[in-house]
């Protein structure tokens, strides 16, 4: 187990993050009082079920996304004036 107190978290929690996914537990301390713990989770919750590519064929686009959203005289309005 180790502790840390939160600004030593901050500045190292990928090396505290590679503790805990190798089981140890991580003990959170504000001013050296323990306020929190981080704990590898259980290995049945650590599988990822995402498949990649199950929404394909899902989305349908109509028009042309490279054309703008605004007519182009709309566009106007928003230039300064003043400017050459």
């Amino acid at each position: 187990m180790k502790n840390a107190n939160i600004g030593e978290l901050k500045n190292n929690l990928s090396r505290f993050l590679a503790l805990v996914e190798k089981g140890e537990m991580v003990v959170v301390c504000k001013r050296n009082i323990p306020v929190a713990r981080i704990v590898p989770v259980e290995d049945g919750q650590r599988n990822n079920r995402t498949r990649l590519g199950c929404g394909a064929g899902t989305v349908e686009i109509h028009g042309d996304l490279t054309e703008p959203l605004m007519p182009l005289d709309d566009w106007q309005m928003l230039v300064d004036e003043t400017t050459p």
